[in-house]
């Protein structure tokens, strides 16, 4: 889909923080604390759908989680438009967060087993009070419809579909409050390779028409590169690159994107890719490493300055931010 990029900011986050407590250390008595997101920046342009990718453990879920306030932040903010997220109480956050959806990774749990999906569908419009019984009752039937489901389905439980019809369940109860922005929790990561393609191509015909705008969080990029129009990459509570999907793809600057780059299947057999392999394990958030968070296992580190110096995300090409202290090294 093509955006226009001079479209303005839909979303905007700031400086996004969430720490978690995990008890006491036995020697100081203090209480330590897991970094998940540490000073998380970025925009979504409204119309465009932004890719959140990286491993997991990275903090992309709790990004998504805390936007939304379905989990309180630590620090930093948030605006939808100009409305301060965070800052928002009774019926203004109500009325954001029906402007702001969400589709969860599992759609298993996602979904009450003793409701009829109509039901569930239909829960965010007895909440906010929307239309009568039978106004309502339309829109869910117009939801399903929507999503490639028929009106009978309204009447049958969850137990009584397969994992692809309970996501597009799922999106339809995002759907039916009419949201301008929805966040995709990994979407598709748990359903086979043929129904994910099913679903990303009605996420993609649903944002055409309806013009909706995407924060698509996953940690599959070739899903990511089939669906998003810009890309942020993180690692261990930050994100170390972003960038439009086709130069990042094109041109990946960080080692990190490179090597998750690298790990892609190629559909061709007699094609193959130099494999960038990454020693050892991801670090606890509970104790980054000093400096760049990805120095130990990074093969261009130079332990004098990213050892002791944290990379900033800036801007190399127009449009193409990367946290790295010697990512000029590929830029020819």
């Amino acid at each position: 889909m093509s955006v226009n990029k001079a479209a303005n900011d839909l979303v905007r986050v700031t400086d996004l923080r969430k720490y978690y407590t995990v008890g006491e250390r036995l020697l100081s008595g203090n209480a330590a604390e897991v970094k998940a997101v540490d000073g998380v920046s970025f925009t979504i342009k409204q119309g465009e759908t932004l890719g959140l990718v990286g491993e997991s453990g990275c903090g992309k879920t709790t990004v998504s989680q805390t936007m939304l306030r379905l989990d309180e932040a630590t620090g930093g903010e948030v605006f939808f438009r100009d409305q301060n997220v965070f800052a928002a109480r009774g019926e203004e956050l109500k009325q954001l967060r029906r402007k702001m959806q969400i589709v969860f990774q599992d759609p298993y749990a996602s979904l009450d087993p003793r409701l009829p999906v109509g039901d569930a569908i239909a829960e965010g419009l007895v909440i906010h009070k929307l239309g009568s019984v039978d106004e309502r009752y339309a829109r869910v039937l117009k939801a399903l419809k929507m999503v490639g489901l028929e009106e009978y389905h309204a009447s049958r439980y969850p137990h009584e579909f397969s994992g692809g019809q309970r996501q597009r369940i799922g999106i339809a109860r995002a759907l039916v409050l009419d949201p301008e922005f929805i966040v995709l929790d990994e979407p598709v990561s748990a359903l086979d390779v043929s129904i994910q393609a099913q679903v990303l191509n009605i996420l993609k015909d649903l944002q055409d028409e309806l013009g909706l705008t995407y924060m698509f969080v996953a940690h599959n990029l070739a899903v990511v590169e089939h669906i998003s129009d810009r890309v942020a990459v993180m690692y261990l509570g930050k994100i170390v690159e972003l960038s439009e999907r086709e130069e990042l793809f094109a041109k990946p600057l960080h080692p990190y994107t490179q090597a998750l780059m690298s790990a892609i299947p190629m559909p061709d057999p007699a094609l193959r890719r130099e494999r960038a392999v990454l020693t050892g394990d991801v670090p606890s958030p509970l104790n980054p490493p000093s400096g760049c968070r990805f120095h130990p296992r990074c093969p261009i580190a130079r332990l004098e300055r990213c050892a002791v110096e944290e990379p900033q995300l800036r801007e190399l090409r127009p449009g193409h931010q990367v946290a790295c202290h010697f990512a000029e090294d590929f830029l020819n």
